[in-house]
């Protein structure tokens, strides 16, 4: 039991919240009952697993426990105070891990017939880019793009934000140069969401193989998007607002092309 909040593996914990600590150790961190199911259900490897018995909020905490430990884990045991101080949340469960980054190259995406992905641009916010991974979750993308990042997608606020779907969407992190390449070589077209497009995006082509992109929150969307190569779309804003957040924006794109994609496959032919 560790009971001291200035244990050395306390104290890696909390350098792992930072981005330079990530990288330099190739590892991250995963806090959360579900968000450690999900990672496990994924098959992401645990290398440690870090447990407060009176954090827990439920009853199933062990059962989950004794799979990670069976699948090789190590098993470290928290008093409250330490727990807490590792913890990033502000109410933390009981459960924290450590596990090695994984590989987001465009390369790890498999791609079936007609698929539909979300690629999102320079997200800022590692909130949005969780809550866009949860979104594409919901929705049944068949994978996610993140271009020319300026957040960490193993930042623990994207782990925490996306409830774990981080782990059941294929994500891959690229510069917006090769996503453009891979996507003209696999056949999938873009459709590119920007206030400026002259048509809103319920009256765009969601066909066959086709990406929603969504810009950053302060910036939108570079030129290499919007040089006229892509169809654009927009959503309509009758208010004093510009601009929706990224998050909304990306929701309500994806959906209306989930429901078109639906409705064409079941019309009768």
């Amino acid at each position: 039991m560790i009971t001291s909040p200035t244990n050395p593996k306390v104290k890696r914990l909390v350098r792992l919240r930072s981005r330079r600590h990530r990288d330099s150790e190739g590892a991250f961190l995963i806090e959360g009952y579900r968000e450690l199911a999900r990672a496990t259900d994924a098959g992401i490897r645990i290398d440690e697993i870090y447990v407060c018995d009176r954090l827990f909020l439920g009853t199933n905490e062990p059962e989950l426990v004794d799979r990670i430990v069976a699948s090789g884990a190590r098993c470290h045991r928290l008093a409250p105070g330490p727990f807490r101080k590792a913890a990033y949340r502000d109410r933390p469960e009981g459960l924290l891990a450590v596990a090695p980054q994984f590989d987001t190259g465009l390369e790890r995406i498999r791609l079936g017939p007609d698929p539909l992905l979300l690629v999102m641009e320079g997200i800022e916010k590692p909130g949005n880019l969780g809550t866009m991974l949860r979104t594409a979750d919901a929705a049944g993308v068949n994978a996610v793009i993140v271009a020319d990042p300026t957040t960490d997608p193993f930042n623990p606020n994207v782990v925490r934000a996306s409830l774990g779907c981080l782990f059941t969407v294929p994500l891959a992190v690229s510069t917006t140069e090769s996503a453009t390449r891979w996507m003209a070589e696999h056949g999938i077209k873009a459709l590119v969401t920007t206030p400026s497009a002259p048509d809103l995006y319920w009256h765009a082509d969601y066909s066959g193989a086709a990406a929603v992109v969504v810009g950053s929150e302060q910036y939108g969307l570079s030129e290499r998007w919007l040089d006229g190569r892509f169809p654009k779309a927009r959503i309509p804003m009758d208010g004093s607002a510009d601009s929706l957040n990224a998050a909304t924006a990306a929701a309500l794109v994806l959906f209306e092309a989930i429901r078109r994609r639906r409705s064409t496959s079941d019309t009768p032919s």
